[in-house]
């Protein structure tokens, strides 16, 4: 059971105490790099589960949302799902996917969940709240039933979106997705155990307080496990690959309603927490 943040590039677990740095907490067993840790998961998680804090000799800092970088801050592989929510289908005039409806995003999208939003011109950029998977054991050729055991954790993400790139020549998915600061995840990584029912989370999108996104990851057309069966069985998954699992109705294209600059953009999902953009001209 732990929740692990990126506190100024410090691998850092998150306690109601407050943050315990994992280097200088495990005597330099483990570095301070967030994404060197998935590489050693099980390692880490049981020297974590053994930890006896100690205030005395190691205080725990504070917290604060504005220090805090993504949890996977340099995956090898960045994999997108689309149209995963039925009423997301619906509200497009979409048929439901037989097979997943893969893409990528750049791994140089990714981002913190608190940084600003630079937006490209044109005006085009849409929000899409997603649960994203970190990967923490490698997975090829796994079923489904095996998924979650594979998995590191989970973090809140929005898979911003522009949308004219993304359409044009036949479809850009990857260049439209991919902008940097196009991939926040946070605010820390939860374990699958923190969770009551990690396969049926709330999770919405507000847009200066208006929620334009409420749904729930049980909506999903394929759930976490199967997207990582079907993932899996081409392409083999690696400790720290992240994985944004879709959006539910209410983007802004379909209403012709776009991120301006000065726009606050809130992602919250149940028992997670919530990230926050701010958009600026970029």
């Amino acid at each position: 059971m732990t929740v692990l943040a990126n506190v100024l590039g410090r691998a850092t677990i998150v306690t109601g105490e407050g943050g315990i740095d994992v280097e200088k907490a495990s005597e330099e067993r483990f570095g301070p790099d967030p994404q060197a840790i998935y590489d050693r998961w099980e390692e880490f998680l049981g020297w974590a589960a053994g930890y006896e804090p100690d205030p005395d000799r190691l205080p725990p800092i504070e917290v604060n949302e504005l220090e805090l970088l993504s949890p996977a801050p340099f995956p090898r592989q960045v994999f997108g799902i689309g149209l995963n929510y039925r009423d997301h289908a619906a509200e497009t005039s979409a048929s439901l996917p037989e097979r997943l409806a893969v893409f990528t995003k750049y791994p140089t999208c990714i981002t913190g969940g608190f940084e600003e939003l630079l937006l490209p011109p044109g005006g085009h950029v849409d929000h899409e709240v997603e649960l994203v998977v970190v990967m923490g054991r490698p997975a090829h050729r796994i079923a489904d039933w095996e998924a979650w055991s594979h998995v590191a954790g989970v973090c809140v993400g929005n898979d911003f979106s522009e949308r004219i790139l993304q359409r044009a020549a036949g479809g850009q998915y990857a260049m439209g997705k991919s902008y940097p600061g196009f991939g926040p995840i946070g605010p820390w990584l939860v374990t699958p155990d923190e969770l009551t029912e990690p396969d049926d989370l709330a999770l919405s999108c507000s847009v200066n307080g208006e929620v334009m996104q409420s749904s729930r990851t049980s909506e999903m057309v394929f759930p976490v496990p199967l997207i990582i069966e079907e993932l899996c069985a081409v392409v083999p998954l690696l400790p720290g690959d992240v994985i944004f699992t879709g959006t539910p109705a209410g983007v802004g294209w379909v209403h012709d309603r776009f991120l301006r600059p000065g726009d606050v953009i809130e992602s919250t999902i149940e028992g997670i927490g919530t990230i926050r953009s701010t958009a600026a001209a970029g």
